[in-house]
C-alpha cells in the first residue's frame, strides 16, 4: 500500500527541518512580470525528451499553446545530460531561487525530491485533471495525500522478438516465464538467444520483474517504512535468470554497450526483456537490413502473477517549489501531455488516456503491427501495488552486484539483497524510520 500521510510528513520533516532550510520561499525567476503587472506569465519547462529525427519538437508544441495563450507563455528547456545530472542542477537553482516552474521527473524519483523540499503538493489542481490518465500513471506522482504534478509517459516491461527466426525455430511469442525457459534452450542450442542480461539495467529492470511476480518492494507499517525486496517474485525472477546464467542460455552484456546492438545486428539477439519506451529507438540499427520489419511486440510472459507487468522507467511532470502561479503551469502540464500523438513521436508509451496513432518509424520496423496499442495494453497491466520510498536511486547498488552475477562471482539472488540492505540503509540515512 502508499506511504501513509503521517509517514510521509514526518520524513519531510525530518529530512529536511522545514521547506526554509532550503531557501525555498524565493520567487521563481522563471516567472517574470505577472498578470496584476499587464504582462505574460512565462513558465519554464525543463524536460530530456529525445527530439530526435522525425519527431514532433517540444519547442513546436509549445509554440502552439503560446499562440492561443497570450497571457501564459511557456519555455521549454532542453537538458541534455543524465537524469541524475538534471536533478542536481534542479536542486542547485531551486535553492538559489531560480528554478523552473515544470521539470520532468521519474517517478522513481520523486519521493526523495519531494522529501528534499523540491517539489509543490497540487493536488487540489492535479484531480482536475485525473481523469485524463491512466490511474496507474497518476498514481506515480503520488506521495501520500500529496500530488506534485501530472504523469507524462510509462515504462510497463514488455516482449520484444523476432518473429521471422521465432518462427525458423518453432518457437511462438512466449506466454509464460517457463515458456521463456524453454525457447531459451532451444534458441541457445541453436547460437541464439531470446534474452539478454543487463547488468546495467539491474536497478529498475529487476525491480520492475519483481513487481510483475506480484511483489511491493515499499510499503507503509504504522509510521515506519517496510522494505521487502526479497519475496516470492523476487525469488522466482531470481530463479529464471540464475538457470539461464548458468546454462549459459542468455546473453549476457551491458544493455547501453555495444555488445547489445552488435548481437541485435549479427542476428544472435532474437528477444529481449525491456522497457516499453525501447520501442521507440530499439530496433534503429537495423533498418535497411533484411531484419528490417520481422520483429514484435508482445506483453510480458506470465512471471506468476498473472497478466501483470511492472514499472521500469517512465516519468511525469512536476511543479517545482518556487513556482509562483501553479495553476497555470498545471494547465499547461495538462495540455502538453494530452498532446498524445506528438508525444508518441517522440518514442514515448504515454500516460494520457485515449486512441494514439503508432507512428510510421514504428510501423515500418515492426512488420506493420499497432504497437502503441499493446503497450497500452502493457500500461494496463502494470502492477497498481508498487511505490517506490526516497533513496530508491541508491539501489543503482543493484548493478554492480548484477555484473558480479554475470562473472559468477555472486548470484541473482545476491542482487535483491542487495536492494535491500541499501534501501533499509539509505532511509536510514534520510533519518527516515524503518520497520525492522
Amino acid at each position: 500500500m502508499a506511504p501513509t500521510p503521517r509517514l510521509i510528513r514526518t520524513a519531510a520533516v525530518v529530512a529536511v527541518g522545514t521547506v526554509s532550510a532550503f531557501g525555498l520561499a524565493a520567487c521563481s525567476t522563471t516567472d517574470s512580470g505577472g498578470a496584476d503587472a499587464g504582462e505574460p506569465i512565462t513558465i519554464e519547462y525543463v524536460h530530456r525528451l529525445p527530439d530526435g529525427d522525425g519527431m514532433t519538437k517540444v519547442d513546436d508544441i509549445v509554440k502552439r499553446w503560446n499562440a492561443d495563450h497570450p497571457d501564459v507563455q511557456v519555455k521549454a528547456t532542453k537538458f541534455d545530460g543524465k537524469s541524475s545530472d538534471m536533478i542536481l542542477k534542479l536542486e542547485t537553482d531551486i535553492k538559489a531561487g531560480n528554478g523552473p516552474c515544470l521539470a520532468q521527473t521519474g517517478y522513481s524519483e520523486v519521493p526523495q525530491l519531494f522529501v528534499k523540499g523540491l517539489l509543490q503538493d497540487v493536488a487540489d489542481e492535479a484531480t482536475k485533471y485525473e481523469e485524463h490518465y491512466s490511474a496507474g500513471a497518476f498514481s506515480g506522482m503520488k506521495v501520500g495525500d500529496a500530488i506534485v504534478g501530472l504523469p507524462q509517459d510509462t515504462g510497463p516491461l514488455v516482449y520484444f522478438y523476432n518473429e521471422a527466426e521465432f518462427a525458423a525455430l518453432g518457437l511462438d511469442a512466449p506466454a509464460t516465464l517457463d515458456d521463456l525457459a524453454a525457447d531459451s534452450a532451444t534458441a541457445a542450442a541453436a547460437g541464439k538467444f531470446v534474452t539478454a542480461f543487463t547488468p546495467d539495467e539491474a536497478q529498475n529492470w529487476l525491480a520492475g520483474q519483481a513487481a510483475a511476480a506480484g511483489d511491493t518492494w515499499f510499503a507503509a507499517e504504522g509510521d515506519e517504512w517496510k522494505v521487502d525486496t526479497e519475496g516470492d517474485g523476487s525469488h522466482k525472477v531470481a530463479a529464471f535468470w540464475q538457470g539461464l546464467l548458468d546454462n549459459k542460455q542468455t546473453l549476457t552484456t551491458e544493455r547501453w554497450g555495444e555488445g547489445f546492438t552488435s548481437a541485435l545486428n549479427d542476428g544472435s539477439l532474437i528477444g529481449h526483456v525491456g522497457a516499453a519506451w525501447e520501442a521507440g529507438f530499439l530496433l534503429d540499427s537495423l533498418d535497411g537490413t533484411p531484419a528490417e520489419g520481422q520483429w514484435r511486440v508482445a506483453q510480458l510472459p506470465d512471471m506468476g502473477a498473472g497478466a501483470q507487468s511492472g514499472p521500469d522507467g517512465g516519468s511525469g511532470v512536476s511543479i517545482m517549489k518556487g513556482c509562483e502561479h501553479p495553476a497555470e503551469a498545471m494547465e499547461f502540464n495538462d495540455w502538453f501531455n494530452t498532446q498524445v500523438d506528438d508525444l508518441a513521436s517522440q518514442g514515448l508509451v504515454v500516460a494520457a488516456k485515449g486512441d494514439v496513432e503508432t507512428p510510421e518509424k514504428m510501423l515500418r520496423q515492426f512488420g506493420g503491427q499497432d504497437v502503441l496499442a499493446e503497450l497500452a495494453t502493457a500500461t494496463e497491466n502494470l502492477n497498481p501495488d508498487f511505490p517506490y520510498a526516497p533513496g530508491f536511486s541508491t539501489l543503482s547498488k543493484m548493478n554492480e552486484t548484477a555484473a558480479a552475477a554475470a562473472s559468477g562471482s555472486a548470484t541473482v539472488a545476491d542482487i535483491f539483497t542487495t536492494a535491500q540492505d541499501t534501501a533499509v540503509a539509505s532511509l536510514k540515512d534520510l533519518g527516515l524510520p524503518v520497520a525492522e
